[in-house]
């Protein structure tokens, strides 16, 4: 008898366990989430970021720079790091882009964190699907697109606005590209 309880009490302790350790659907992806959160809190002022290495200025090939979609929402004005873009890596603390938006008194303010993966380098590396973070698919955006670029996947995490129409949306109705 004794070795029967204990057996069922390992056994509802590696249940346990398991339970614990796996994240629920609410909360998954919440560990990269503060990965991220302290990995740019850092880059609050542009300035930071640019000494980091977020120094190139993304522009569509209207010259846009301050990215949005009217009646859709805004993304923001991104600076983009040179040394993080190109390769096959998806990193929660290495964002591709940083995202901003312009404040009255002329000042920027970070909303988001950009993730870029060229689909090339992607496939290249040996990948058969495509990148996934925060539990979540990123988007591929193909040729033809405004930058110019060759298809890519990307997601946004606004980690520094509330985006109502969710976290990792493209647009956020709420921002601004107007001072």
């Amino acid at each position: 008898m004794f070795a029967k309880s204990t057996k069922t009490l390992i056994g509802i302790a590696a249940a346990a366990i398991v339970l614990l350790a796996t994240p629920s659907p609410a909360n998954a992806g919440a560990n990269d989430l503060a990965t991220a959160r302290a990995a740019t809190a850092q880059f609050h002022q542009v300035d930071a970021a640019k000494a980091a290495g977020y120094d190139l200025l993304v522009r569509d090939l209207a010259g846009i720079t301050c990215i949005d979609s009217p009646g859709v929402g805004v993304m923001g004005i991104h600076y983009a790091n040179r040394s993080l873009l190109g390769d096959a890596v998806v990193d929660p603390a290495k964002p591709e882009a940083l995202v901003y938006q312009p404040l009255p008194n002329g000042e920027l303010r970070l909303v988001a964190a950009e993730y870029i993966v060229f689909q090339g380098a992607w496939l290249e590396a040996g990948n058969t699907s495509g990148p996934t973070l925060f539990d979540r698919p990123l988007k591929l955006i193909p040729m033809g697109n405004r930058y110019g670029l060759p298809p890519f996947y990307e997601i946004h995490a606004w980690i520094w606005q509330h985006n109502p129409s969710g976290m990792f949306k493209d647009w956020n109705p709420s921002g601004s590209c107007t001072k």
